[in-house]
């Protein structure tokens, strides 16, 4: 299974960008996706999640800002940021795992978000 992240870059402080993950492998289909942030010097922080029901969950840090989907095959997620702030900057990582029948936890290779003030 190989997770694929796109979508980062160079944005000022204020606007938007859209990550997205997409999730490949033989008759692979991810259950819960998503998305951290690791911030320069720092570890790597839970940011939002999307579980297989489609229920969704954010950090405090970007609830109202940040927006989790996943697509009709769920196999790729999104994550629309809006009103970055240069505290966004970072690595983004998509996950994908399961927490029951069969286990697994994959890690896609990251994006870099830069926010300028």
């Amino acid at each position: 299974v190989q997770l694929q992240a796109s979508g980062g870059g160079l944005v000022q402080a204020g606007g938007s960008l859209r990550l997205s993950c997409a999730a490949s492998g033989s008759g692979f289909t991810a259950k819960h996706m998503a998305w951290y942030h690791q911030a320069p010097g720092k570890g790597r922080m839970w940011v939002a999640d999307i579980r297989s029901d489609g229920s969704t969950n954010y950090a405090g840090s970007v609830k109202g800002r940040f927006t989790i989907s996943r697509d009709g095959t769920k196999n790729t997620v999104v994550l629309q940021m809006n009103s970055l702030k240069p505290e966004d900057t970072g690595v983004y990582y998509c996950n994908a795992w399961s927490d029951s029948d069969s286990l697994y936890d994959y890690w896609g290779q990251g994006t870099q978000v830069t926010v300028s003030s």
